[in-house]
């Protein structure tokens, strides 16, 4: 059986208002072409609501229970992993059969949703408390001690990197058009490895690493990039050299270099590239890189280079100056990975 429509407004009223005045209701329905049995509902509305607009619907019950819905919410707390149809037979097994589809409108309603898991580096307990010692030691240190850091570190950067990824604004059957599609090649494309540095005054030289490095590499790296870096910043006496835990890092010979140039070094937790604040100016690189137009491995380098350049200072400076909300999340979050 076909929908009727429903009555407008203006004429539920004149319904109302004709029922005032005295008349019947089939005299009221064959005035208005409105069948007899609607016009006598409205008018038994008005009588008890006052009103004849729509009343709310109490709609389908829900299939799952408010004690399904606790259990399933302990489930999905305890384990974020849980599938749906892990979830599905509890609820079986509890007596309830839903869907798949069913889980996934409950769990939204509770605001919970599908997401990809990020990947992040391994966290063993001993390095969350050297991340918490961190965080802990250097929460009170001022601004001003964070614009006297040199951070550093190697980045990779694909030929199809963030490209990759792209979602695009397309109308239907257009998906094979070429605006609307992201060029690949095998195997990535290539890639280049990069080393560089920045403060807060803004970013430091880059350049590209094109042999595996070691240790001897990465001093001859430090010893003609960084410290012409620091002059070129014009970084304050007494500045603070930052760089990870890698091995090429804290060699004996790399160390002893470092002391020989008298240069103070942060010290550093492991598995922690979330604090170094680079991190976030690879991310604005390989953006910039992202809306050019590349086709092989040395315009990649060429225009990594040119975008490097192209970083705005108050970048880097607004990075530093609220590096302090990164400590806070890492207390905050027990050590773990954070989102700074």
């Amino acid at each position: 059986m076909a929908k009727t429509k429903e009555l407008s407004k203006d004429t539920r009223k004149r319904i109302v208002d004709l029922h005032q005045t005295g008349k019947s209701e089939s005299t009221i329905g064959k005035q208005l072409g409105v069948k007899k049995s609607t016009v006598g509902a409205i008018i038994r509305k008005w009588k008890t609501y006052k009103t004849t607009d729509n009343l709310p619907r109490s709609g389908a019950p829900r299939k799952i229970s408010s004690r399904g819905v606790k259990m399933i919410m302990r489930t999905v707390s305890k384990n974020p992993r849980t599938t749906r149809g892990d979830l599905v037979n509890d609820l079986q097994r509890a007596g309830t059969t839903v869907t798949k589809v069913t889980i996934s409108n409950t769990l939204q309603r509770q605001g919970i949703k599908s997401c990809s898991a990020r990947r992040v580096p391994l966290l063993k307990p001993v390095h969350v408390q050297a991340r918490l010692k961190f965080a802990r030691e250097h929460m009170d240190d001022t601004a001003e001690d964070w614009e006297n850091v040199m951070w550093s570190d190697e980045t990779k950067v694909e030929l199809f990197g963030i490209n990759s990824t792209r979602r695009v604004w397309r109308k239907k059957n257009t998906e094979l058009h070429p605006k609307n599609t992201i060029p690949t090649v095998k195997h990535g494309g290539g890639n280049i490895m990069l080393w560089g540095c920045f403060s807060a005054k803004g970013s430091g030289r880059l350049i590209r690493v094109k042999e595996r490095m070691n240790g001897a590499m990465y001093r001859e790296i430090l010893s003609q990039n960084l410290l012409p870096s620091v002059r070129a910043l014009k970084m304050k006496r007494g500045w603070v050299f930052q760089h990870n835990n890698d091995p090429k890092h804290t060699a004996r010979a790399t160390k002893e270099w470092l002391r020989k140039k008298h240069l103070k070094v942060l010290e550093w937790p492991s598995q922690s590239p979330d604090l170094n604040p680079i991190e976030n100016v690879w991310r604005e690189l390989k953006v910039r890189v992202a809306r050019r137009q590349l086709q092989n491995i040395t315009a990649l380098e060429k225009i990594c280079m040119e975008e490097w350049a192209k970083i705005p200072a108050t970048v880097c400076a607004n990075l530093v100056m609220t590096y302090s909300n990164c400590l806070t999340s890492v207390i905050a979050n027990k050590g773990y990975v954070t989102k700074y």
